[in-house]
């Protein structure tokens, strides 16, 4: 069970990187959106991204026992569960605002999909380590919950910008077609 354990812990492996294992794992959140995508349900989506936390928390606790090492570098799965968190605010407003949650197909087929890959990759991976208040403190959390939760309010707070530039192209192309 803790080869198990480990193997999800590294991200498949990701995590064992011999440079910026956290920002090589973090790549492994994409395939994880992909497929969070799949249902092209919003709600499901959200189920998901929350469902994912506590069975970080858990996996990146019991990680952190067997390597007897608190918050390892080697431990990426957090970052892969934040990934998705990323995108929440962008698929919201698509999904409230008529155009539906998009599907893989969807996204992959959008012009601009690698720039919002990139600007969420960025932002998280500098939110993650700049840890700027509150997901800073999130760290001291005890058994894995410490490990997980900095990379989901990083994840949070990602979605939340992008969602703003999101809201702000929307707003933007609706002026430009009134005119």
């Amino acid at each position: 069970m803790d080869c198990l354990i480990l193997l999800l812990a590294r991200g498949g492996g990701l995590g064992l990187a011999p440079k910026a294992p956290g920002t090589v794992g973090t790549l492994g959140g994409f395939p994880l959106t992909a497929l969070l995508l799949v249902p092209g349900n919003f709600w499901i989506y959200l189920a998901g991204c929350a469902a994912l936390v506590p069975l970080s928390a858990w996996i990146c606790g019991e990680a952190e026992r067997i390597l007897d090492c608190e918050d390892p570098g080697e431990v990426v799965f957090d970052e892969i569960i934040a990934v998705p968190m990323c995108f929440l605010g962008v698929f919201a407003l698509m999904t409230f605002q008529g155009e539906g949650m998009p599907s893989v197909q969807s996204v992959l087929a959008m012009p601009w999909t690698w720039v919002w890959a990139l600007a969420g990759f960025g932002l998280f991976r500098l939110f993650d380590i700049w840890k700027p208040g509150p997901i800073d403190r999130a760290q001291s959390f005890r058994k894995g919950w410490g490990v997980t939760m900095d990379d989901v309010l990083a994840g949070l707070l990602t979605g939340v910008i992008l969602g703003g530039v999101y809201f702000g192209c929307l707003l933007y192309t609706s002026d430009a077609a009134d005119e």
